[in-house]
């Protein structure tokens, strides 16, 4: 069986059933007000004026604040995360955070000028979609949803759709690349994330 076989199939038996059995203690308004902190730290840090460092450092904070790092790290590293170390998975999760914080930051950048609205808030299966609509000049509005969990027993989006591009599912194949190119090595793949975006 060639790596990439091996990897097809183990990603595919892993189950994409997000957190089954858990207890459904959130509700749609605990969601919302998450999510209107949220987008309200993004709005402030879009509106800051700051450098583009500067700018990344603050989305890594809101993302440490208000995402399930965990949980979305875990996912992105699929069923190579069974054969990694403790530590590889802490050096991998620090990196990953850093990563995501550039990637979505660099996006949450082009934003400059406009800002994110809280639209509405639905339950879905075990957990909550909070739809906002993101407004920028000179182009039309689109949607960026948030999936919020109170699986750790506090508050956090595991998953983000922008413009229906779904966050777990991309990062899980870009980590899967990654792997790929480096023939499964995972410390190799570690310090490449350090220095993607």
């Amino acid at each position: 069986m060639t790596f990439m076989t091996r990897r097809t199939v183990l990603a595919g038996a892993a189950a994409l059933a997000l957190f089954p059995g858990a207890a459904f203690a959130l509700n749609e308004a605990q969601a919302k007000k998450l999510v209107d902190a949220l987008v309200g730290d993004i709005n402030r840090v879009i509106a800051s004026g700051k450098s583009e460092g500067a700018m990344y450092g603050d989305f890594e904070r809101i993302f440490k604040k208000y995402a399930d790092i965990s949980y979305i790290a875990a996912y992105a590293m699929g069923a190579d995360g069974r054969r990694a170390t403790s530590a590889q998975k802490s050096a991998f999760s620090k990196a990953f955070t850093g990563y995501i914080s550039r990637k979505y930051g660099k996006r949450f950048r082009e934003f400059m000028g406009g800002r994110l609205e809280v639209k509405g808030v639905k339950a879905v299966k075990n957990y909550f979609q909070v739809e906002t609509t993101a407004y920028l000049k000179g182009e039309a509005p689109f949607r960026v949803d948030f999936h919020v969990s109170d699986r750790t027993g506090k508050d956090l989006f595991f998953n983000m759709y922008v413009e229906g591009v779904n966050m777990l599912l991309t990062e899980r194949t870009e980590i899967g690349a990654m792997l790929d190119k480096r023939r499964g090595d995972i410390d190799a793949m570690i310090a490449d994330l350090k220095k993607a975006s």
